[in-house]
């Protein structure tokens, strides 16, 4: 077992409505960064609004952080993340067959969704107060199919795929230090290892697939993410960048 990663705080709650909720009613106050998880969530949510189901023995934790920089450089944490998610799902299970990772901010473990990540955050003028990096993980028991809209990846588990029974807590500790080694990574060299590393690893790159919001819908060849986080399409218009969307296979 991993020791808990230095510099960064833990909080453990038995019930709250999100610890994303929480992380928002702390921040003026946290003394630093600080992860909050808690074993029961009433209110969880996810992108979009939309209802984020919470099985027990499954992870639901959000990092507080008070981050350096822009807004679009704070958001890149969404891929810092993503990397992080994907190392701990490899030294739980010890293995990296089957997960991939999906833009802008799922896990995928054999072509199911394994978790989320959702960010929200607070600032004044061109800066970022507060950054709070939700994360889901399906540990235990994955949502059933009604509790996802139609055309969307099925959730899975990481019991059902894989056998291994882990704890949230243990999950946890795992995740926190893989943050850990990543956000120093970030902060020391910019984004483009964290780009490199994420390609690497990105579900459905060089194939087509459809980018969707509420005013649009792009179909394209997934031809990389760019400097900026965005999502590059090759499309029959020629190549083009898309900042925010879901995105479906």
């Amino acid at each position: 077992m991993r020791e808990w990663p230095h510099g960064y705080g833990l909080q453990v709650l038995q019930e709250v409505d999100s610890t994303l909720n929480e992380a928002a009613r702390i921040a003026p106050t946290a003394p630093g960064p600080l992860w909050i998880m808690a074993r029961r969530q009433t209110a969880a949510r996810g992108r979009r609004g939309r209802a984020w189901a919470h099985p027990k023995g499954n992870l639901a934790a959000t990092l507080l952080l008070r981050p350096e920089g822009s807004p679009e450089q704070a958001a890149l944490r969404s891929f810092v993340a993503a990397l992080a998610l994907f190392d701990a799902c490899v030294a739980v299970t010890g293995r990296a067959a089957g997960l991939a990772l999906k833009w802008p901010n799922d896990v995928l473990l054999n072509g199911g969704k394994l978790a989320g990540i959702l960010l929200e955050s607070t600032g004044q003028g061109n800066g970022v107060t507060h950054l709070a990096i939700g994360i889901g993980v399906n540990l235990a028991e994955a949502p059933g199919a009604d509790a996802v809209e139609p055309g969307a990846v099925r959730p899975v588990s990481l019991l059902s795929e894989t056998g291994a029974q882990v704890g949230p807590e243990d999950f946890l500790t795992e995740l926190a230090t893989a943050y850990a080694r990543y956000e120093t990574q970030f902060t020391t060299y910019g984004f483009e290892p964290i780009r490199t590393a994420w390609l690497a690893r990105a579900a459905r790159l060089g194939e087509v697939i459809t980018a969707r919001t509420a005013a649009s819908e792009t179909v394209g060849t997934f031809e990389t993410v760019d400097a900026g986080g965005n999502l590059v399409l090759n499309t029959a218009k020629g190549r083009v960048g898309i900042p925010a969307a879901d995105v479906y296979f």
